[in-house]
């Protein structure tokens, strides 16, 4: 639970400084990647990883898979309405499920279905209110959709299949996405906004770069110039620190919230992952109306929330349950004793 409650929290300032740098989000994703890399090395250094082995073609699966996932939903929040954008997280739901009962041969029984449904109706009615639908974002959605469920399917069958841990999972995948995002994400930022990433003001340097040359051409005018040029300098200036401090704190806490996505995952299960997920939705509607006041909390969206609520609660006593949630396949797994071991029914799963 406390695993959880930092994703929670984690996400919610995640996506606020997301918004700041909108215009370079796949750009960004990718200096988080970069900076998640960089603690796989301070976790194999403390002991938390040990060396391990991703076969090329998982990796490459996984990588396409997430990436997709990550352009995939920014486009669908930029091309559709806000109602149709989670109706389209909701259906992430139901994807899982199939994908689980697909290629795992899960059985949910009919407590933990029905849980599954008074989630997404108590989320659907506290926050699907305007919907409207076009093809491309029909199409993004889609994608965004699919992606993403098999990206969160694919983190715990890979941890389950080669046996590896969620610092081990990371320390293999983080590498692979920061180089192809950094490579690929400036032309996706610049196709999906009309605008170069080498051009949003990071740091304000390029507006301290104008100023000085105006300043420096109209200095001797008068001394009051000269005081207006000190205050917008040290205006310009803290407006840089404080870009630069949320670039940074972004970075940090992307590594939190992977981590801890691949920890949720692998211990529970996409589909658990992504009920639960949807307290974070409650949080920031709850958050929203406590800091900026009452506007737009009706009995409807009380309803929605305490639905969703009830839900999980009633998802985690129904999956825990014998039956609740059962895995009848058994993957391969890459040694003798390990394949010895996996034969023993895997039992249930929350």
């Amino acid at each position: 639970m406390s695993t959880y409650c930092t994703w929670t929290l984690g996400y919610i300032s995640f996506q606020l400084i997301n918004y700041i740098f909108s215009c370079a989000a796949t750009t960004l994703t990718g200096l988080h990647f970069v900076t998640t890399t960089m603690m796989t090395i301070v976790f194999r250094w403390l002991g938390l990883s040990q060396p391990s082995h991703l076969p090329l073609a998982d990796l490459v699966k996984f990588v396409i898979f997430s990436n997709l996932s990550i352009v995939g939903m920014n486009v669908s929040l930029m091309w559709n309405s806000v109602g149709f954008y989670q109706i389209a997280k909701l259906c992430m739901i139901p994807a899982s499920c199939l994908l689980e009962v697909a290629f795992d041969h899960v059985h949910y029984s009919r407590d933990t279905k029905l849980s599954i449904m008074v989630v997404l109706i108590g989320v659907a009615v506290c926050t699907v209110t305007d919907v409207s639908v076009n093809a491309k974002g029909l199409i993004a959605a889609v994608i965004a959709v699919w992606s993403t469920a098999l990206q969160q399917y694919y983190v715990h069958f890979l941890q389950r299949k080669h046996s590896l841990n969620s610092f081990n999972l990371l320390g293999h995948t983080a590498p692979a996405q920061a180089g192809s995002l950094l490579l690929v994400g400036p032309f996706v930022d610049y196709l999906l906004t009309g605008q170069r990433v080498d051009h949003f003001n990071f740091s304000s340097l390029a507006l301290v770069r104008t100023l000085s040359v105006i300043y420096a051409a109209a200095s001797h005018l008068s001394d009051c110039w000269l005081r207006i040029r000190n205050k917008t300098y040290a205006m310009v200036y803290k407006v840089s620190l404080i870009l630069q401090f949320f670039l940074v704190l972004s970075c940090f806490i992307a590594v939190g919230v992977n981590l801890s996505q691949f920890i949720c995952i692998g211990r529970f299960s996409a589909v658990s992952f992504q009920v639960l997920g949807h307290m974070k939705t409650v949080l920031v509607l709850s958050l929203g109306f406590l800091f900026f006041g009452k506007e737009g909390l009706n009995l409807q969206v009380v309803l929605g929330m305490v639905l969703a609520v009830i839900g999980m609660i009633w998802y985690g006593n129904a999956s825990a349950k014998p039956g609740g949630k059962e895995r009848r396949s058994v993957l391969p797994v890459r040694s003798t004793s390990l394949k010895t071991s996996s034969e023993e029914p895997d039992g249930d799963e929350k």
